[in-house]
């Protein structure tokens, strides 16, 4: 057991120590200080107009911290008693939170520091579930409130009270208008400067993977539970939950065609590939403060605790852009997000619950930029046949002229009610002509298969710099619904692709094999629990036993059990699935691997595999571990063959 014990502590130190992201040369990931009788399970951050940061809680808490961008900030408690409240805003000498079901401003009226007025601005009504959480606000330009409602859970979502899944605006005397539904998880939203309103959205039912929306009032998003409330008096949606039928084999651009009430994304986020979880959006408002991507957006990830980038256009009124990865490393799971008046960016984290890569229960850090500048893609431009690419610095003529430096793939999610989706349609294009510009710094790429509706993975693995670096983000990843024009010029290429090789047909035995006449000798269960965890951590098998395996998935997420040899082959499996790609969906995140000894695909909550196999003939500790992308650090028990 001891033996063991060290193995298990060793493999946690290869976690914990892993190469640090080479972003952190150009930003840099500063704590800030939390007292530890404080549990700052961050909900909501806002700054008051005394450059105090006020943060509220999952804990019903609102702290205010002098000197926030110091070593030694001074807390302080608001308020205390509230419900929950996962966003936070300052405005007129008061703060704003939204609780799980109200709207309220909180007021210091007599200047000491704490909350002495609580005023309900709205309140509408809960349920008792608890994934019924309740997000914002956010200021319009003429000082009404924005507020969105996540659906309730049982198995799937659900409207079970009132304008859950729905957009609202309240106006400062609390009269409230709804505006969109059509919303699954909606933590992070925002304005734009135009007053224009977007949202994120994390993979689940109806929801292929994670997205950002430009939100309407009357638009639905794609989710039909709130289409219950659609019939109110003043429900500006006029659809019904009848008029969304699960189409098979359809994706979300190609069903808005169909039925045009229905709003497709202006960006995706590939599930896995660019986060699993997506959380708050910030708007590069520096001035070039925070380096060269002044007017991008920054996007957060809960579940993979890191920040993605992007490059949003608006073309003849429709909103599209790419999505490029940014910076790995925080400390738990990322919620929110803001500027301070330093041109830092703080972020607020929490992950009970919600499980991330990063391991701390909450924390508080603030990124800041360094002064030099990485060399990226900055932007990607959608042409009629092709795109546009800048980047921070010249790139060499010969690797940025060559097209052989470039490579694209279109893909594609299903839009149904089953939990998630599979990368579906996937097609490689050709970047057949490339004109670089005299300075170095756009590159036009003349491209054969553009599909409107669909991804574009755009690859610049051979780009260098006229320096010789290669780029710390050679991919952006574009949602193309329209182009400039309205035309789409890019000629098709075949269809053909390769197939992905499964990780052997041996090694998930789904059927007993006809020589066990006398049936298995040993039946083993195994299911989940909340916080990415296997029900049970270890089980016990003779040597060459005949192994029945049932592994039951009771949790709200997606999982798959890959059991792998003895030593380091759990951590070296697990940097595999992580390599995968495009491809990782549909070989179940397991790679092809001689480490690996059997595997599950990838279960939907509520489902169950089994495997028939013959235990190792070797007595030792064989680990076995979940290995969707973010999961497998932590998500692990042992097999002990004796």
């Amino acid at each position: 057991m001891r033996a063991f014990l060290t193995f298990v502590f060793c493999s946690l130190l290869g976690v914990l120590f892993a190469q640090q992201d080479p972003m952190s040369a150009y930003y840099k990931i500063v704590d800030v200080p939390i007292p530890d009788e404080v549990v700052l399970e961050v909900g909501g951050l806002a700054l008051n107009d005394q450059d105090q940061l006020g943060v509220s809680t999952r804990r019903g808490e609102v702290w205010l911290i002098d000197r926030p961008y110091s070593k030694n900030p001074a807390y302080s408690l608001f308020a205390k008693g509230l419900h929950e409240p996962l966003g936070l805003a300052f405005r007129d000498n008061g703060f704003y939170a939204t609780q799980r079901g109200e709207l309220t401003r909180l007021e210091d009226r007599d200047g000491n520091g704490k909350a002495d007025v609580f005023r309900t601005v709205y309140s509408w009504p809960l349920s008792g579930n608890y994934h019924d959480y309740s997000y914002g606000p956010k200021f319009l330009p003429d000082g009404d409130m924005l507020v969105t409602l996540n659906l309730s859970w049982i198995g799937h979502g659900a409207s079970l009270s009132k304008w859950r899944g729905w957009l609202l605006k309240i106006t400062p005397e609390g009269d409230m208008e709804p505006l969109a539904t059509g919303l699954r998880s909606p933590a992070g939203f925002m304005v734009n400067e135009k007053g224009d309103i977007f949202y994120t959205e994390n993979q689940g039912d109806w929801v292929g993977s994670g997205r950002m929306t430009h939100l309407e009032k009357g638009d639905f998003a794609g989710n039909p539970a709130g289409l219950r409330w659609a019939a109110e008096p003043n429900s500006p949606v006029k659809l019904a939950a009848e008029s969304i039928p699960d189409y098979p084999g359809m994706s979300l651009f190609e069903y808005a065609k169909k039925v045009p009430a229905v709003k497709a994304p202006a960006v995706w986020f590939p599930h896995t590939i660019l986060g699993i979880s997506t959380s708050d959006i910030l708007v590069d408002n520096t001035g070039g403060q925070f380096g060269p991507f002044e007017g991008q957006w920054f996007v957060g990830d809960q579940g993979h605790s890191k920040i993605m980038r992007v490059y949003m256009e608006e073309i003849d009124g429709v909103y599209q852009g790419a999505a490029f990865g940014f910076i790995d490393g925080f400390a738990s799971g990322i919620l929110r997000m803001i500027w301070g008046s330093d041109n830092s960016m703080f972020v607020g984290m929490t992950s009970r619950g919600w499980p991330a890569t990063g391991k701390a229960p909450y924390g508080l850090q603030r990124l800041v930029w360094s002064g030099k500048t990485p060399f990226e893609i900055k932007t990607m431009q959608a042409q009629p046949d092709g795109f546009l690419l800048t980047f921070t610095e010249p790139v060499s003529n010969s690797t940025g002229s060559d097209p052989a430096s470039y490579a694209i793939t279109t893909f594609n999610y299903e839009y149904h009610k089953t939990y998630g989706s599979p990368i579906v349609d996937q097609q490689d294009g050709e970047v057949y002509q490339v004109e670089l510009s005299e300075d170095g710094l756009s590159a036009r790429l003349f491209v054969k298969g553009m599909r409107l509706g669909f991804i574009h993975q755009v690859a610049a693995e051979g780009v260098r710099s006229r320096a010789g670096k290669p780029l710390l983000h050679n991919t952006g990843y574009y949602t193309l619904n329209t182009v400039p024009g309205g035309q789409l010029k890019s000629a098709a290429v075949g269809s053909a692709e390769d197939e992905a090789a499964d990780a052997g047909p041996t090694k998930r035995p789904n059927t007993m094999p006809t020589s066990w006449t006398d049936g298995p000798e040993v039946e083993l269960n195994l299911g989940t629990k909340p916080g990415l965890k296997y029900d049970e951590t270890v089980l016990m098998v003779d040597a060459g036993a005949k192994v029945k395996l049932t592994f039951s998935n009771s949790d709200d997420m997606l999982h798959n059990l890959v059991i792998v040899k003895p030593g380091d082959a759990v951590d070296k499996v697990a940097e595999l699935s992580m390599q995968l790609g495009l491809k990782g969906e549909e070989m179940n995140y397991v790679p092809e691997s001689d480490l690996i000894l059997y595997h599950t695909g990838i279960l939907q909550p509520e489902t169950s595999e089994t495997l028939y196999f013959t235990a190792p003939k070797e007595p030792g500790y064989y680990m076995y571990v979940c290995t969707f992308p973010g999961h497998a650090q932590v998500m692990r028990g042992t097999l002990m063959v004796e």
